[in-house]
């Protein structure tokens, strides 16, 4: 199974763009329904260039009915004329026979966070994540269950991809990012995630923490260089790894119920991580999670990749791998099928391409022919005989 992912504006206004995600081979498209700021490069479209999603937004229609008294509302995106963009695109792709999964952000939101600087993240120094809403609240969990009732229900998606369903963390954060050249190490950047917000503070102190001990056991390791993050924490590592995956668990559980509720049987797959101390797009899963499929991010050295593949597949679902065809990785249908192949080894049953809006034509090439020559793991595909 391979699937392409895209944004609603590269198919909205261009009559060829759907045609053009078939052509590559795929069997379905993860299209943005909810996503993030971000500024796009638009190499295909016949009407621009460039797309600048200025803020958080929600591509489904935003229903007033649905959203009546809640505190936390997505934005809308003005930079779009359609006042449905994913229901535009959908259809469109469907035309074209591409099943549509609605790929859906949840906690990753600047223009809330930044409106309600009590609901994020906020670290072991007092300093917030405005990019970062925090599950912990109750409002946060309320608009994240609204958004995938209401993309279910509105959206009427094939199938439900979920990124950022948990706590993000340190990384995957500002504008113009200067924070590489502190060279802080994995175990740092795990102990600058572990959120203090006033929620998280409750849910330490009813498990009998000490709060105090826990913010200055963080400080020291971010400041010390330690090896890992139970180095750093000590006795204190396993009831927070405890708390983290559970807060993470229980919106998982939440907003899968709320999915399934809205549309009995719909497949739901999660953007998801095996390590414990992971926030982010690809927030931590524990063994047995009720989900159709994990997919595991693959942008990384390909053993880093397997790895973390392999990791997934102990938890039990389907697993699949995300990968990035995109510069730093070369525009080469033998570099890609290479990762196909190796992802599909370590346990991957689908192969998530990102992306085709941003891609070049010399990469959609290079996509197209990875998918002709990988044979899918179920024995379909141009190159099953010979494998």
């Amino acid at each position: 199974m391979n699937v392409i992912y895209a944004y609603p504006w590269d198919i909205v206004g261009d009559p060829g763009a759907a045609a053009r995600l078939a052509g590559l081979g795929v069997d379905a498209v993860a299209l943005a329904a909810s996503y993030h700021t971000t500024r796009a490069a638009t190499p295909h479209h016949p009407a621009h260039r460039l797309v600048d999603a200025r803020h958080s937004a929600c591509y489904v229609p935003v229903r007033e009915e649905a959203w009546k008294g809640a505190r936390l509302v997505p934005g809308t995106p003005s930079w779009m004329d359609s006042a449905d963009p994913f229901g535009e695109a959908r259809d469109a792709l469907r035309a074209a026979g591409l099943p549509v999964r609605a790929w859906t952000v949840l906690t990753h939101n600047t223009l809330l966070g930044s409106a309600n600087p009590d609901l994020v993240v906020t670290n072991a120094f007092g300093e917030s994540y405005p990019y970062a809403l925090c599950p912990a609240a109750a409002d946060v969990r309320d608009y994240c269950r609204t958004l995938v009732r209401e993309i279910v229900e509105a959206g009427d998606p094939d199938a439900l991809i979920l990124e950022a369903c948990g706590p993000l963390g340190f990384r995957h954060g500002g504008h113009h990012e200067k924070t590489d050249g502190a060279d802080w190490s994995p175990a740092q950047v795990a102990l600058l995630s572990l959120c203090f917000c006033a929620n998280c503070v409750l849910r330490y102190e009813a498990a009998g923490l000490d709060v105090a001990e826990v913010r200055a056991r963080a400080r020291a390791g971010v400041d010390g260089r330690p090896g890992t993050v139970e180095e750093a924490l000590g006795d204190l590592a396993d009831p927070l790894r405890g708390l983290r995956t559970g807060l993470a668990g229980e919106l998982r559980a939440l907003l899968l119920a709320e999915a399934r509720a809205a549309r009995p049987g719909l497949e739901v797959a999660l953007h998801a991580s095996a390590d414990p101390w992971a926030t982010g797009p690809f927030a931590t899963v524990p063994e047995g999670v009720d989900a159709d499929l994990l997919v595991g991010n693959c942008w990384n050295s390909p053993e880093a990749d397997e790895a973390g593949l392999r990791a997934l597949g102990r938890l039990g679902p389907r697993v699949g791998a995300y990968v990035l065809a995109l510069p730093p990785r070369p525009a080469d249908g033998g570099a890609l099928t290479f990762l196909a192949e190796a992802y599909t080894a370590a346990g991957a049953s689908e192969i998530h391409w990102y992306h085709g809006g941003l891609a070049s034509t010399a990469r959609l090439e290079a996509i197209a022919e990875a998918i002709g020559q990988h044979p899918r793991r179920d024995g379909s595909g141009p190159t099953a005989e010979a494998s």
